[in-house]
């Protein structure tokens, strides 16, 4: 069985990302199979328009939990987060033209498919902390090669 991590840790150690490419605020829950993250849409988050997020954007947030998720796994195994490739989202819809400044978000991803050869899929949902309101929801797919470095090198050979 694998270790458990005693906290989860801050977001900036489960992305392989920079701020401001950090779109997601924190993890609150996750396990082997699934991730619960949570954001805030702020006068400052990156994309808002000044009222807020296009809905769009929803696919980086499911994508950046979906990371999140990874980067856990990757932590529990001494390891560190990886860089992940987004392939597609399935069926994306969302019943809000925009995510309002002020905002509560809960992201939650479900681990539908995980292959050895890096492919993915998620089952992912994003919803309104104050209402409980599902407000959007896709099957999003997902690549995390074992090399990325050599990856992205050969491809550009």
């Amino acid at each position: 069985m694998s270790p458990t991590l005693p906290t989860i840790p801050p977001i900036e150690q489960l992305l392989p990302h920079a701020a401001p490419m950090i779109l997601i605020d924190r993890v609150v829950a996750v396990n082997e199979e699934q991730l619960q993250a949570e954001l805030e849409i702020r006068p400052d988050s990156l994309f808002n328009n000044g009222s807020g997020v296009g809905a769009w954007v929803g696919i980086e947030y499911m994508a950046q939990s979906i990371a999140a998720w990874a980067g856990y796994q990757e932590l529990r195994q001494g390891g560190r987060a990886k860089i992940g490739f987004l392939l597609g989202a399935r069926r994306y819809s969302c019943s809000v033209p925009e995510f309002v400044s002020g905002l509560r978000l809960g992201v939650s991803v479900q681990l539908l498919l995980q292959a050895e050869n890096g492919l993915g899929s998620f089952d992912c949902r994003i919803t309104d902390l104050a209402t409980q309101q599902e407000l959007a929801q896709a099957t999003v797919s997902v690549f995390q090669p074992h090399d990325a470095t050599h990856y992205l090198q050969e491809g550009m050979a």
